[in-house]
């Protein structure tokens, strides 16, 4: 038996992610006062969805994707209600960090476009971070 994954991390790779927009999503989520459309940090969560599902199934054993920079516009507002789709792809790979051109789409609507950087890191070390438990190196 074989450990670690047959696939390999290349560009090409390409994810994709849906959701229905709830009220959860709107900007009237966070402030009453702001209309009930798709926000752009979810739309950006949506399209960081589609980049790690891109890579998820060629990942070495023990790591996992972070996002480390966004370079992303929102173009249109879309209702509550909406289905929103975040496509993505894998363009380049620098060492551990990873490029991805990503686009977001409500219906035949372009509703957000850009690039999304990933680097891969230590699952283990990434986790004890979150938990306020930084590993020595």
């Amino acid at each position: 038996m074989t450990h670690g994954n047959p696939a390999k991390i290349e560009p090409g790779l390409e994810g994709f992610c849906e959701l229905v927009v709830s009220q959860e999503w709107t900007l009237a989520h966070y402030d009453s006062n702001l209309p009930a459309v798709f926000s752009t940090p979810a739309m950006i969560g949506l399209m960081e969805m589609a980049c790690s599902r891109a890579i998820r199934h060629a990942l070495p054993e023990g790591t996992l994707p972070v996002g480390v920079r966004i370079e992303v516009e929102h173009l249109k507002a879309v209702p509550a209600g909406a289905t929103v789709t975040a496509f993505s792809k894998l363009v380049e790979i620098d060492g551990r960090r990873l490029i991805f051109e990503v686009e977001a789409r409500s219906g035949a609507d372009l509703i957000g476009r850009g690039r999304i950087f990933h680097k891969v890191v230590q699952h283990a070390r990434f986790k004890a971070i979150a938990a306020g438990k930084p590993e020595s190196r």
